[in-house]
């Protein structure tokens, strides 16, 4: 357990109205992750009636569901060179208008082939939301409440899914008989939308882009309003010396891959994002009425039944927001891959070895719900924060985009892979096939993952390449 809390060569925060200034930043800044999780989300119970609306085959059904990832390993690569070049603020400003046109779209879709285009547009603002929003929260907030801010971010996702869960539950309990349904579903997140277009146009633009523009003055002015004025240009001053150094070594571009540390870093940034994907929470997120209906239950019972995978991500993600700062990220992060890997065993042997009545669905459904909350207490908040902390200032953004790309196309794999899998295999063999792709993900994070904890990221980024150059 570390108990560091402040930052060593910046003087602690002080000032309640500083602090609420970063509280709020936050809040308006992540409802790209609510945005984000409604998105992923939404196509759980909508997939029924949309089916039958659009008169979808097994392969437009699969298409349809799994584009918006593809759009979202692409917007994830393009949204970390735009942020990289034009500012976080900004593209965060540009991607609401994504989501408003993609939400738009899908719900006036009149046949599949468009309603996949506005779900690839949408795609596109949820990678680029997920590459841009955790580097932009990194960046705005003090070293010492990092951990905590930065993980909202994974609570608004879940949460995102977890409304969408709810709000598909009562519009199918209730008008279940009308093929349109779906359309309502999906039209809610545009009002999110709108709050994160108008909320990010009285926000700032990142410190820290600004100081890698050479942009010192308005950076300065910016840590104003967030830090006290001590603090302020102490951090300053330590991201221009960090700029200096960087300057002299010629960081900053892509070039910089061939650099050992910085090598390193990215590599590292790309397993972590894969190993979040392939733990599968995001099977259950996508599919979790359809894996219940494989397990036993009805199709209304299901679509009820998967709202507590909603309700315990938002508590497990909670509960890991609260107990973030007293941990290691490293030490989380492995204790969450073996726990769950311990639980795709749980699941795969009580699908194997339990006997086929009345009980065993309720058996696999509580195992299921443990495994969702296991990933969201640890693995979940854990991972984002480690992207948004881990990569140089200047090609922040671009390896996040990078990291990102990987992991929304480990996504897309387990996303199209999933239903074929349990079709051919069943339940049990498609959790031990999870268990044995967990044990590579405990060597990685055992043998590669850095310890970010308590460290502002220009004394991680110093004290990486000293040791990894």
């Amino acid at each position: 357990m570390s108990t560091d809390t402040t930052t060593p060569h910046a003087p602690p925060s002080s000032g309640h109205d500083h602090g609420r200034r970063v509280g709020l930043v936050a809040v308006v800044a992540t409802f790209g992750g609510l945005l984000f999780g409604y998105d992923t989300g939404v196509i759980n119970g909508a997939l029924g009636p949309l089916k039958e609306d659009l008169s979808l085959t097994a392969f437009t059904e699969g298409l349809v569901v799994s584009i918006l990832v593809f759009g979202a390993a692409f917007g994830a690569l393009v949204g970390g060179r735009m942020a990289d070049r034009w500012g976080r603020r900004h593209n965060i400003l540009v991607l609401s208008v994504v989501f408003a046109i993609g939400t738009i779209g899908c719900v006036l879709s009149p046949t599949w082939p468009v309603l996949a285009l506005f779900r690839f547009i949408l795609g596109l603002a949820v990678g680029g939301a997920s590459a841009t929003v955790p580097v932009y929260l990194s960046e705005v907030s003090p070293a010492e409440r990092r951990g905590s801010l930065v993980t909202r971010n994974e609570f608004m996702i879940v949460s995102g899914q977890f409304a969408a869960f709810i709000i598909n539950a009562i519009i199918y309990n209730i008008w279940g008989d009308y093929d349109a349904i779906w359309r309502f579903m999906l039209l809610v997140a545009v009002l999110p939308a709108f709050v994160l277009f108008f909320g990010m146009l009285r926000m700032p633009e990142s410190p820290r882009w600004l100081m890698s523009q050479g942009r010192e003055d308005e950076a300065l002015a910016v840590l104003m309003t967030l830090r006290s004025p001590e603090r302020a240009q102490a951090e300053i001053d330590e991201v221009k010396q960090l700029a200096l150094e960087e300057e002299e070594s010629h960081t900053g571009g892509l070039t910089d891959l061939a650099t050992p540390w910085v090598r390193r870093l990215v590599i590292v940034g790309i397993g972590v994002g894969v190993v979040m994907q392939l733990t599968g929470i995001n099977s259950v997120m996508y599919y979790g009425s359809q894996l219940l209906e494989q397990a036993g239950f009805s199709s209304s019972a299901a679509i009820i039944a998967n709202t507590a995978n909603g309700a315990v991500a938002v508590l497990g993600i909670t509960i890991g927001i609260m107990v973030i700062n007293r941990f290691s990220r490293r030490g989380m992060l492995l204790f969450g891959v073996v726990c769950t890997t311990a639980m795709h065993v749980l699941i795969g042997a009580a699908a194997f070895l339990f006997p086929d009545n009345g009980a065993k669905p309720y058996v696999i459904f509580v195992l299921v719900v443990l495994f969702v909350f296991v990933v969201q207490a640890t693995i979940g908040p854990i991972g984002w924060l480690l992207l948004s902390e881990i990569f140089p200032l200047k090609i922040r953004s671009f390896a996040m985009g990078t990291a990102v790309f990987c992991l929304w196309m480990a996504n897309a794999v387990v996303a199209l892979g999933f239903p074929p899998v349990v079709a051919a295999m069943g339940i049990a063999a498609t959790f031990f096939v999870f268990a044995a792709i967990g044990l590579g993900s405990i060597w990685f994070t055992a043998a590669m993952v850095p310890e970010t904890q308590g460290k502002s990221l220009e004394e991680f980024e110093d004290e990486f390449r000293a040791a990894h150059s």
